[in-house]
């Protein structure tokens, strides 16, 4: 019996050893590589992120916060529904990741030996695109004023190339985050009349019908202005997939949208807008366009109104990505490819849109939209006293520029041949 017993504790603590648990996780060896690969791009000096994520003494204060922010998914911000398109920049953390992290948080969160940590990344100062090959930032600073609303202000800025140049990645870093709502560049070709009345350099705000008009009238090509690159909260830079890029023409220039929201304290931005050109001539030409609705009144209190935009592509294209934007009333956002056949198709399900991640989906490859298809958009907005983020549910809602009104767009890129002008999109053949 004595024996037996013996023999039994030894088989205990042998088993105790074969399934012992394993080590807990330390910051060096296990979770920066986690935090570098997913989370940095954000949580690091100068990015929107309100925390660093560099090294361990940064870090370990919010060893909690980081595991509660993983297990809801809260972060890394990814709100599209995973049945539905596969995107190159999902966000989603691996099971593995998560694993990690949590553990981490719940053991302790020990420090480990600085010998075991990855490299560091080497981040280029203010640009995730790299070092551009062309830098344009305002001439002079724009004041901001501390409080009231500000108007949409826009500012010529000339690119000075003298040939046709193509661009791959394009980037806009704000100088004043926490007060710019938005900055949109869209290209001004030769010949165009958009913002004609804007003089260089200066801060132009035109009157509402002014802007309209500029805009329809487009370039010299008929061409309605088209949109190089954005910045909004959570908007990431803009780049091409292989072989493709946005032709900039000789002579054009950028015209700014630019959009502050006070906050209680006057301040000043300087922002930049950077590029980076393509080594050789390619293959599609990239183009950003919109399926768009304006005419829409949301009843005060609604918490589900519905607002649908469509648009027909009038030739052959490839889809590159998607960005559905509205404001704070924004409750959910969809897109559907209608083909010529009749068959349709979901690209993407946002089933909790949140305006402060004005995120761009990017598909992991294109995808062909035949002649004739139609993208269909549909968006609800929660007008509700259920909306935490309502500025006011007693109003009714109509569309403009401010984050206390409303927008509803379908945003979008194509890639079509390089030689084909983009007004194959717009216009049908048979009918010219």
């Amino acid at each position: 019996m004595l024996v037996a017993s013996k023999l039994s504790a030894v088989g205990l603590l042998m088993a105790g050893a074969v399934f012992a648990a394993p080590a807990a996780p330390t910051f060096y060896k296990d979770v920066l590589p986690v935090l570098q690969n997913n989370c940095q791009s954000c949580h690091r000096p100068g990015e929107p992120g309100p925390m660093a994520f560099l090294d361990y003494k940064g870090t370990r204060p919010y060893a909690k916060a980081i595991k509660s922010a993983v297990l809801t998914h809260k972060m890394p911000p990814w709100p599209a529904d995973p049945h539905y398109g596969k995107f190159e920049n999902d966000r989603h953390l691996s099971d593995a990741d998560i694993k990690t992290l949590t553990a981490w948080a719940d053991t302790g969160a020990a420090e480990g030996d600085a010998k075991d940590a990855p490299k560091p990344v080497a981040w280029v100062e203010g640009w995730t695109i790299g070092k551009p090959d062309l830098i344009l930032q305002y001439p002079k600073a724009i004041d901001i004023p501390a409080t009231g609303t500000i108007e949409y202000q826009y500012l010529v800025i000339p690119t000075g190339l003298t040939k046709d140049t193509w661009v791959t990645a394009a980037e806009i870093v704000p100088g004043q985050r926490s007060q710019v709502h938005h900055i949109i560049a869209f290209l001004r070709p030769p010949g165009s009349h958009y913002m004609e009345e804007a003089k260089p350099g200066i801060p132009f705000i035109p009157n509402k019908e002014n802007r309209t008009a500029g805009r329809t009238r487009g370039g010299a090509d008929d061409m309605p202005s088209e949109l190089l690159v954005g910045f909004a909260p959570g908007m990431p830079a803009d780049h091409s997939p292989e072989g493709a890029a946005k032709l900039v023409k000789a002579g054009s220039d950028i015209i700014l949208q630019i959009h502050y929201t006070a906050n209680g304290t006057a301040s000043s931005d300087l922002s930049k807008i950077g590029l980076v050109f393509a080594k050789s001539e390619p293959q599609y030409r990239q183009l950003t366009i919109n399926a768009a609705q304006n005419k829409f009144a949301i009843p005060a209190g609604d918490p589900n109104y519905e607002v649908k935009s469509e648009i027909t592509l009038q030739d052959d294209s490839e889809l590159v990505n998607l960005m559905p934007h509205m404001h704070l009333r924004g409750k959910d956002f969809l897109y559907k490819a209608v083909y010529p056949t009749g068959e349709t198709s979901t690209l993407l399900s946002v089933p909790k849109y949140d305006f402060n991640w004005q995120l761009v989906y990017y598909f992991e490859k294109p995808l062909v939209l035949p002649k004739g298809t139609r993208i269909e958009c549909t968006a609800h907005f929660d007008n509700s006293v259920n909306n935490p983020a309502n500025p006011d549910p007693t109003k009714e809602v109509k569309w403009g520029d401010q984050s206390w009104e409303e927008m509803m767009i379908g945003w979008f890129d194509v890639m079509i041949p390089a030689k084909n002008s983009p007004l194959s999109l717009y216009r049908s053949k048979t009918a010219e």
